[in-house]
């Protein structure tokens, strides 16, 4: 029964790879469970159609999918640089200008955000995604600033650039986001990802703009800056106000140093559980399938890890945004996932989960508890906002969650939470009972060899609503 359902999920990144019917289709049969859409590139109509061949080939194959919009943020980059190309030396001194429109060939750069705004003498400030070190020496004027060269190398046009040290001060929603946030309103995206986290009320500032809107879109935290990690304390703050995070380990690594990327990522995954909260691990997951059909050894342990450790989903961006084998990267992922967890178990939570709604904790532990001493195969739960399904999946069981709701959001929400496959039907006092007998009867619920019924642990309310979960049942089907 276990290996019909990958607990972990997968993610992918919509780009010119995939951006076809056939890839797409190809992309949500081959296993992926939720599709990022990354606002830093393409048209709002490219958007439209993406999501309409998301939307078409999901319900084509039966199976509820998440769709993410994720926020550009404050991209801070060069700007266009003469030829291209800016050959650097340790001791070179270089002024980048908010003001400067065209690059002439000197050291006075072009960047795309005023640093002058916000950083300090002596901060450092990392160019070219931190292939070129520099200090921060003087603040020339209201749009310039004179930095210093640590060693040698070379910059190319719209590069990077890092502030590690830099306090945006709640500057991180620009005016294209609150554009692409409004596009994204009509569009009912399950999840909005927000770049360079860090704070909790950087949080708060886009909930509110997401209920100005009228969207129910839940919010994923990027964590990816110095600050979102500095402390114990301002990553359990910024886990708690959010509804999920994202492990962006590529910016990580360049602002905090590589070494504290498997520290913070483990730390992270166990605030998430802890907390209820959806946990995806990204970056570089498969990066050499971008140009190869084969993972390297180091990329399966890595997706491997994130497993054993309890993230609900693992990502792709380059690889099917822009790989040569999206497919193939995806089927390798999956691979990867169902051997993993059918030959080892989850590690332990550092703590029990401690969510909002207490009920919802103590109906998810008894549930989970239960179903493993009889050996169930499978948990069902009735859900109207999600909750109780979010809390039983906090637990990691070792066994598929099926999830029936009759809300198409909460159903699309669950689709990127751990080992929830979730289905829309609608209420009355028997629907999830009666889904999973729509699902064994329709050869969704395979038996195993030898096996004539199915058990499992059924988890429901006496009405559809908030809060109103409160029954456990055995059944067998």
């Amino acid at each position: 029964m276990s290996k019909l359902f990958k607990r972990t999920k997968i993610l992918a990144t919509v780009g010119p790879s995939v951006f076809t019917e056939d890839k797409i289709k190809d992309m949500v049969y081959a296993g992926v469970n939720g599709f990022r859409l990354n606002f830093s590139h393409g048209s709002y109509e490219e958007r439209d159609e993406q999501i309409r061949m998301i939307r078409k080939y999901a319900a084509e194959r039966g199976k509820s999918v998440a769709i993410l919009q994720d926020l550009q943020g404050p991209k801070i980059r060069l700007g266009e640089l003469k030829d291209n190309h800016l050959d650097l030396k340790a001791g070179d001194e270089l002024v980048l200008d908010y003001a400067i429109k065209e690059h002439d060939g000197s050291h006075n750069l072009p960047v795309q955000y005023n640093l002058a705004q916000k950083v300090k003498v002596g901060e450092p400030i990392f160019l070219f995604d931190g292939k070129i070190r520099t200090i921060v020496r003087d603040i020339v004027s209201s749009t310039a600033i004179k930095v210093e060269v640590e060693n040698d190398g070379y910059i190319m046009s719209r590069k990077g650039i890092n502030l590690p040290d830099t306090d945006l001060g709640g500057d991180i929603i620009t005016d294209k986001d609150l554009a692409d946030i409004e596009f994204g309103a009509g569009r009912d995206f399950d999840y909005v990802a927000m770049s360079f986290i860090q704070s909790a009320e950087d949080i708060e500032k886009l909930r509110q703009i997401l209920v100005s809107h009228g969207s129910t879109a839940k919010i994923i935290a990027k964590i990816e800056t110095k600050k979102a990690i500095e402390s114990y304390e301002t990553m359990e703050a910024i886990v708690k106000a959010t509804d999920g995070i994202m492990i962006a380990r590529g910016d990580m690594a360049i602002e905090a140093g590589a070494e504290v990327v498997p520290i913070v990522q483990r730390r992270l995954i166990a605030l998430c559980r802890q907390h209820s909260k959806l946990c995806i691990v990204a970056t570089q997951m498969m990066a050499s399938m971008v140009e190869n059909p084969e993972p390297t050894r180091a990329e399966v342990s890595d997706v491997a890890t994130a497993v054993i450790l309890g993230a609900d989903a693992v990502m792709l961006s380059d690889e099917t945004a822009n790989g040569k084998y999206p497919i193939e990267t995806i089927k390798a992922m999956k691979k990867v996932i169902l051997y993993t967890q059918d030959h080892t178990r989850i590690v332990a939570a550092d703590s029990l989960p401690t969510g909002s709604y207490k009920n919802y904790d103590a109906i998810s532990l008894a549930t989970v508890e239960m179903a493993e001493k009889i050996d169930a195969d499978l948990i069902a739960v009735a859900t109207k906002t999600g909750a109780t399904a979010a809390a039983i999946a906090a637990q990691r069981p070792n066994m598929p969650i099926v999830s029936i709701t009759s809300d198409p959001r909460v159903a699309g929400q669950l689709a990127l939470t751990y080992a929830n496959s979730s289905f829309i039907r609608e209420y009355d006092e028997n629907y999830a009972f009666d889904a999973v007998q729509d699902l064994k009867a329709n050869g969704y619920l395979k038996l195993k060899e030898g096996q004539d019924t199915l058990k499992v642990v059924l988890v429901s309310g006496l009405r559809d609503e908030e809060g109103g979960t409160n029954k456990i049942e055995i059944r067998t089907i």
